[in-house]
């Protein structure tokens, strides 16, 4: 009997049930090997050599997989076929002891698909395993060397990561935008317009003055626009031009890792440390392709399936008629697919009713793919040219004449009808509308536009979007608001002002990119890895220790006041720990007084001691809380923002509540209310 090890318990007992009794396949519940905890673990005064130890919670595993091996008639390495999961082929064999053995990959977790593995195995890619190996080693370098440095400069607890550092930034930068941000006024202006002899009315926004376009900008004030309402005046409206054409809009591509993370949160509002969860589940059953990929090639009897399906489901006319095939934007790595169905046939809700989340998402993979080999959707576009005066109108319409692709993937448009009218036709005005506007500061980034951004910067592959968001997350650096919107916290900000300022390599996004292209490199046998590891090492252990000198804590974390401590009379300063600024005394540590800063005290008497106010707090995660500033003497606590108001029902405080709704903080009273515009 041969052994087959895979990662997970999932992937093993699927794939098992395609092999039958001569296989005996076994997971080895992912790495099986690692970097120790406590200590650098890597040889950086000769070749950077990794100390690997097997962990504690893997020896189990170890144990029993070469009891397995040694009773198997052969072993095959069956891991996931990227970089990551070569990687853990190799521990394998090292901690196995393999020797040279057997190594298959597969796209998708199918009967077919293994067969056809089996049949053409292959020796574990050690160039793959350098390029693997080279940035767990430049992550480790760049967390266990400058986290130290944040412990003694700004709080304990603090960490650096070398790609994770650059996402705050990007964070950080467009929080700072935003502030930086001063609207500008702008007014437009639209005529509402009516065929004479007719009911038929229609909206046209000025577009021209004397044949020359106006810029979005140009009217600029209340006395601008009125002006212009002013030449019009009594001016006549005539059609001057008219046209109308057949406009097609084609299907996206299939999905990659980054995109499918993006719709995700877009349509479905799953987080990508969630999506890729589920995405592994659906995987490792069989549903879906391999989740981990950038490219958008679809194999050729993937797209005969969706052809068959297509015309059979839908009808001729909805399938594109040829196959289309995408190729994907920049460097992809490796040669996977994209993510796709499995069987195209098995339609959405297949994967399990009990998994209503699986399902979504298994739907939203199954739709993408369909649509982008189905036709395109059609629409009549028109649109009409008004001269007035000096001023032209513009209006504009489209309406959906065959849905295509849109049939099973739904994208946003607007159907606007105008009417059937002549060149040199006189229509009515109804009336004109000036309209003022302000221009919009950036957005802050959200799950999918943070995403985009760390893709469109080369930052990160497909593997680590997910991890990437959930640590800085989880180390307070970043937070979300009401809106699901990231934004720093005063300590995000700060670390990475440190960074940027001192050790502004780190958070290049450049440089950053640079190193990714190395781990290509690496990956395609061209650059050696310890070659890159040293290049990185060498000029950054010297500027850490330059540092180390030069930087004064007190730059980071203190601020005078001018205020007296309450208890002891030394000076009051403002000092950052790791979860923001606060109050604290000077002549600590013989004096402990501490207090909240003023913008973070509510106003709000603690209903439960009647002494201490309620503040706004922080969780170690970052999430928001409201609780007495007299803590531990009080506990009193909130998850929910207090308005100050009491309930006219119980007295307890009345709190904000999601939905535009205000409820009682008693969870024994009913009281909810909903707060109209």
């Amino acid at each position: 009997m041969n052994l087959v090890i895979v990662e997970s318990p999932t992937k093993a007992k699927t794939i098992q049930q395609f092999l039958g009794t001569d296989y005996n396949v076994r997971s080895s519940f992912g790495h099986v090997r690692d970097l120790p905890k406590t200590e650098l673990g890597i040889d950086i005064e000769k070749n950077f050599n990794p100390k690997y130890i097997v962990p504690l919670k893997s020896k189990r595993v170890v144990s029993e997989l070469k009891k397995e091996a040694k009773k198997a008639k052969g072993v095959i390495l069956a891991t996931d076929e990227d970089r990551e999961g070569e990687s853990i082929a190799w521990h394998l064999s090292k901690v196995l002891d393999l020797g040279t053995p057997e190594r298959i990959v597969f796209h998708e977790i199918t009967k077919s698909a293994i067969e056809e593995a089996l049949k053409n195995p292959r020796k574990i890619d050690l160039d793959l395993v350098d390029a693997q190996q080279a940035r767990r080693i430049l992550d480790r370098i760049v967390g266990y060397k400058l986290s130290p440095f944040l412990w003694k400069k700004v709080a304990r607890g603090l960490s650096a990561g070398r790609v994770q550092s650059v996402a705050v930034r990007l964070v950080v930068e467009r929080e700072r935008e935003i502030e930086k941000f001063k609207p500008t006024e702008y007014w437009t202006i639209e005529a509402l317009l009516k065929k004479q002899k007719s009911d038929i009315k229609f909206p046209a926004a000025l577009i021209k003055k004397n044949d020359k376009t106006i810029d979005r900008l140009a009217i600029k004030s209340a006395e601008d626009a009125e002006k212009i309402v002013k030449e019009l005046q009594g001016a006549g409206y005539q059609v001057t031009e008219v046209e109308r054409q057949e406009t097609k809009k084609n299907p996206l591509p299939p999905f990659t890792t980054s995109v499918l993370q993006q719709e995700a949160w877009r349509r479905l509002r799953f987080p990508a440390k969630f999506t890729m969860s589920l995405a592994q589940k659906l995987y490792e059953n069989g549903y879906i392709t391999y989740h981990r990929t950038d490219s958008v090639n679809l194999s050729e009897q993937s797209l005969l399936t969706a052809k068959n399906f297509i015309e059979k489901k839908y009808g001729k006319n909805y399938w594109a008629g040829s196959f289309r095939k995408y190729k994907a934007k920049g460097r992809t790595q490796e040669a996977h697919e994209a993510i796709r169905p499995t069987d195209p046939s098995r339609e959405p809700n297949a994967p399990s009713a009990k998994d209503d989340a699986a399902a979504k998402l298994y739907g939203l993979i199954w739709r993408r793919f369909i649509a982008c080999q189905m036709s395109p959707a059609v629409f009549d576009s028109s649109s009409i040219d008004v001269k007035a005066g000096k001023y032209t109108f513009r209006a504009n319409g489209q309406i959906l004449k065959f849905d295509g692709f849109l049939k099973i993937y739904s994208l946003l448009f607007q159907e606007i009808t105008l009417p059937e009218v002549a060149e040199k036709e006189i229509l009515d005005l109804i009336k004109l509308s000036p309209s003022q506007h302000f221009t919009q500061p950036p957005a802050r980034y959200n799950e999918a536009t943070l995403i985009k951004a760390l893709e469109q910067n080369s930052i990160g592959r497909p593997s680590t979007y997910a991890p990437i968001l959930s640590t800085i997350q989880e180390r307070n650096y970043i937070a979300k608001n009401e809106e699901k919107r990231f934004q720093p916290t005063e300590i995000g900000m700060v670390v990475n002002d440190i960074l940027v300022k001192h050790f502004p390599e780190i958070v290049d996004i450049g440089f950053t990119a640079k190193m990714e292209e190395e781990l290509d490199g690496i990956a395609e046998g061209k650059i050696n890895w310890t070659q890159v590891c040293k290049d990185f090492y060498t000029p950054f252990a010297r500027h850490l220790e330059k540092k180390y000198k030069e930087v004064s804590k007190k730059e980071f974390t203190e601020q005078k006041t001018g205020k007296q401590c309450p208890e002891c009379k030394s000076p009051l300063v403002v000092r950052l720990g790791r979860f923001g600024k606060f109050y604290a005394c000077s002549a600590f540590p013989k004096c402990r007084y501490t207090a909240p800063l003023e913008k973070n005290v509510l106003g709000i008497k603690c209903p439960k001691c009647g002494i201490g106010e309620l503040v706004e707090k922080r969780t170690k995660k970052g999430s928001i809380f409201y609780g007495c500033n007299r803590f531990p003497k009080c506990d009193f606590a909130l998850w929910d923002k207090p308005t100050g108001d009491k309930c006219l029902k119980c007295g307890s405080l009345i709190v904000e509540a999601r939905r535009k709704q205000i409820k009682c903080s008693n969870k024994d009273c009913k009281f909810s209310q909903k707060v109209t515009e």
